[in-house]
């Protein structure tokens, strides 16, 4: 018995494929994801395994629904985190961890 040839692309669910992932970010986060995927697909193919991938994927997915969401929101989100990434500082309105639980009395 014969495999029937498949033609085109794999079947995603919608939004989920590696292009529609990239078409939905932000410009500036579009070259930190072509690092991140073609990294994963090193990594896939060394270990046989396509978990790093998948997981991989699942992480830009997320991100791509937080951009398309309110990219305005997500910008912000981000250069915040990359502040406080570059500075040691916590970003401006937020206090720590120990503070909150002080404010909460516990």
């Amino acid at each position: 018995m014969s495999t029937p040839a498949t033609t085109g692309e794999p079947r995603y669910p919608a939004g989920t494929s590696p292009a529609a992932i990239r078409a939905a970010l932000l410009p500036e986060d579009v070259p930190r994801f072509d690092q991140d995927y073609r990294r994963a697909l090193d990594v896939a193919r060394e270990a046989l395994s396509l978990t790093d991938l998948v997981e991989t994927l699942e992480s830009w997915r997320r991100i791509a629904w937080s951009t398309q969401s309110d990219p305005a929101a997500h910008r912000r989100m981000t250069e915040a985190a990359e502040h406080a990434q570059r500075t040691g500082e916590p970003p401006t309105g937020t206090g720590s961890w120990n503070s909150l639980k002080t404010e909460l009395g516990r």
